[in-house]
Parts: C-alpha cells; structure tokens; sequence
C-alpha cells in the first residue's frame, strides 16, 4: 500500500499485516488501534499529548503463533525502532547478568541505524558523484589526488627539501587534465572500466571501545571523539579493490560525511522515545512468587525492575537520557504452566490490553504455506533459481505438508508454525543438495505422492518424529 502510515486506518492497518501473517485477528487489531492512537496522540497540542500515555499490550499464546511477526511487521509499517528481547535473559540488580536499562540502550542503538539508512538515502545520490569525482581523480593524476591538497604532506616534503607536487616533471597541462578528467568520468559512470582495481585510501570509521563493570554487570561503552579525533589524527587506512567496489565504498564515506551526526542523534533518540516498540517474549517465565530459589531466584525482582522502565522513566545512554513515558511495550509468553495472574500486579496494571492468540490449526498451516508474501514455498523457489531449477508445489502436496505437520503438533511439543519449518527442510533436504549437480533436471514439481514418499514413515514413528521433525 504506498498510503503513508499515518493515513492508515486500523482496518488498513490489519489488511497490511494480512499479507504476511494468517489468523490471529484480535491481536492484529489490538496493535493496530495501539499503532492509530500514537498518531491520534502525536496531532494533538503538546500539553494534552503528554498526558496520553501508550496502552502496553500483553499476547498470550503457544510459540509459532505469530506474536513475534505481528509485533515485528507492525513495526516495519510504521518505520519505528523495534527490538524483541527475552526476559529470561534479564536478571535482578546485584545479580550477575544484564539489567533492563539495557532494552532502551539497544532500541537508541536500532533507532540511530534506522535514521543513519533514511538521511543516507536522501544524500546518496550526491555521495555517489562525489565518490565517483573521487575515483576519477585517482584514475587521472594519482599522485595529485593523494598529495596536491594535503598541507601536511606538503610541508613535510619542502622540509625535507622533497619537490613539491607543482614541481614534479611531466605535470600535464590544465587542458589535458581537464580533457582525460573527462573521458575518465564517462568510463567510470558508464561501468566500463569497474573491472579495473585501484588503490584507495578511506577513514578507518571503527571506533574505540571500552568495558566498564557496574553494578548491573558488565556493558561496553564506544567513544564518540569528535569530528573524528584530534586534528591531523584521523586514520587511514588502505585498501585494493575493483573501481565497482571503490565506487561503493567511498559513497557510503561521502554520506557519513554529508549527515549531521548530532541531528541523527537527537531525532534518533526522539523517534525512539515517542515510535519505539519494545517486544519482551517469554513474560510468562519471570512470572514467579517470592520465595524461589536457585536460578529462578531474581524472577519477580526482574519484574520490578522492568516496573518502572513501562511505567516511564528516564534511563541515561551513551547518546543522551532517553524516557520511556510513551514507548509501546507489548509483553508475550504462552503462560501454559503460570498465568498473567502470576505476575506481580503493579506490572500487570501496565500492561492493560490482554489478546489470546489461538493455536493454529491445519487449515491455518495450508494457508501459511502459500498465502503470506513470505511463504516457504516461495522462499524455497526463489532459492532455487539460484541453481536455474524451477520448484513448484501442487496443492495437494501443500495438503499433505499441513496434514503432517499438524499431525506432528499434535503428538509432539506444538511449536505452531515453526513446525513447518522443519518438515519442509527433511522433505527438500535432498533436492536442495542435489541441486548445483543435477544440471539436467531444471523442473522440479513436488505434488502429494512424493510428500507421503519422504515423510509419512517418519511422522508415524512418533520417536523419530519427535527427535527429525
């Protein structure tokens, strides 16, 4: 749809994630009125936007489902930062292991590349000619493009009483640089010449870094000198590639050097504050009582702690404080041994929105199979294009493929969707071996026989089903 987001009506906004995710419509419309709202709020006056704050949203449902998709997906839409984490992976203050101030330190991180990718597409263009003026230059006159406009390497030249660039023999005109300049250029835009390797010369962009130990564990923490270090101490470094590849190369140097670092910092940190998606899984497994012990000991003090990060508060990261008042929050966890019951209630009065998501049945595995843009049988025939084979699938085939991984659901650990993975895998395990040898067979049609062929003996031997499939 190349409506822009904000023009998206719930109903749109449900029919877009339609296109990739099957069933499951409570949820989408949950995250969609969730998704409306941020737009709702962001139109209003500034005094009355800041008293709205997000309703956090907790899914409840077995894996493979499509929790994780709806959450991810909703966030594509809407060009937002979004990071999953896993709440087992979070442990209490004064434990060993990460702290939840993390989670914001992350989504600022995913924020800033999300900024840096949208203000390098506006200067690309521009990036690119200065790349390709950069290479033509080289081509040209090497020894004028590195030297001529370098005032350190001038002076140190004269004082070792070294000619200067202006002084070496054979300097051709100005009108015959000007004229090869030109006939470069042309070879260079038109790709005749990308091919040919060349030597060149880019800033090492890769910053220092340092591990500091604090109370909440260990974090790694880069340092941001500016405008690239002490002057006539940037780094260099060299490097022989094909002119494609410098072409490449020194266009991603000129755009970094076109983009205000600090305006990306300060939108990033805005986007992330007011568009930011964080979707913590497995809830469920931190949904302890006091009194445990072992590993589960700092189960409920994660809980407090992520408290206050939902409630809203201000966590300070290597690029400024960000604050979580309206950053979205939506929980998940299959909740199958505890319940949301379980968890503490202050964090349960925060996460407002509850959805069930269903189990999937197997005539949700049929439709997963063909209907998304990002089905697995279209990933599987695009990948074999890459060997010239042409796969195709019967609808009996995609029949049956459901049929046994439903079965396989049933009498194993139910894993939803992702049980089609594995099942697609063993049933194309050796025509995707086989593939770059077999140059003779080109067509390939997969239909129900050879489906009950692969698999039928394995699905009903429930052990192997268990350990293959």
């Amino acid at each position: 749809m190349s409506l822009p987001i904000e023009d998206l009506t719930p109903r749109q906004i449900v029919a877009e994630l339609d296109k990739y995710i099957i069933g499951q419509n409570n949820a989408k419309r949950a995250v969609a009125v969730a998704l409306r709202n941020r737009f709702r709020r962001q139109s209003l006056p500034a005094e009355a936007a800041a008293e709205i704050i997000p309703k956090n949203i907790l899914m409840i449902g077995p894996t493979g489902v499509g929790k994780t998709e709806i959450a991810r997906r909703i966030a594509q839409l809407a060009k937002a930062p979004f990071i999953k984490v896993e709440a087992t992976k979070f442990t209490e203050v004064g434990y060993v292991g990460r702290d939840v101030d993390s989670i914001v330190r992350d989504l600022v991180n995913v924020a800033i590349r999300l900024v840096e990718d949208e203000k390098t597409a506006e200067v690309e263009e521009a990036a690119r000619k200065r790349a390709i003026e950069r290479i033509v230059e080289m081509l040209v006159d090497p020894y004028r493009s590195r030297q001529a406009d370098n005032p350190m390497v001038r002076q140190a030249m004269e004082a070792f009483g070294m000619e200067s660039p202006e002084q070496q023999p054979e300097q051709p005109s100005d009108e015959d640089w000007a004229r090869r300049y030109r006939r470069t250029k042309e070879q260079v835009e038109s790709g005749e010449r990308d091919k040919e390797t060349i030597e060149i010369e880019v800033d090492d962009v890769s910053s220092p870094f340092f591990q500091v130990f604090s109370p909440q564990g260990m974090e790694e923490m880069g340092i941001d000198l500016p405008f690239g270090g002490p002057p006539g101490m940037k780094t260099k470094t060299t490097r022989r590639v094909t002119i494609e590849e410098a072409r490449e190369i020194l266009t991603a140097e000129e755009a970094a050097k076109m983009i205000d670092k600090a305006g990306v910092r300060q939108e990033a940190i805005h986007r992330a504050e007011q568009t930011g998606i964080v979707f913590i899984d497995e809830l469920d497994k931190i949904a302890g009582r006091e009194g445990g012990h072992g590993p589960d000991v700092s189960r409920e003090g994660v809980q407090r702690d992520l408290l206050p990060l939902i409630e809203g508060s201000t966590v300070v990261t290597r690029h400024g404080p960000v604050t979580t008042d309206h950053v979205l929050f939506i929980g998940a966890g299959a909740f199958h041994v505890s319940k949301p019951s379980d968890l503490i209630p202050e964090l349960q009065g925060r996460l407002p929105i509850r959805v069930e998501l269903e189990p999937l049945k197997e005539k949700d595995l049929r439709r997963i199979l063909s209907e998304p843009k990002n089905a697995l049988t279209k990933q599987y025939t695009n990948l074999l294009t890459a060997e010239k084979v042409d796969l195709q699938f019967t609808d009996d085939s995609l029949d049956e493929i459901a049929h046994m991984a439903h079965s396989v659901n049933e009498r194993a650990e139910n894993i939803g969707a992702r049980r089609l993975h594995t099942v697609m895998e063993k049933l194309l395990e050796d025509i995707l071996f086989d593939a770059p040898d077999n140059l003779d067979t080109k067509s390939i049609t997969i239909d129900g026989n050879y489906v009950r062929d692969r698999l039928s003996e394995l699905v009903k031997d429930e052990d192997l089903a268990k350990y293959i499939l």
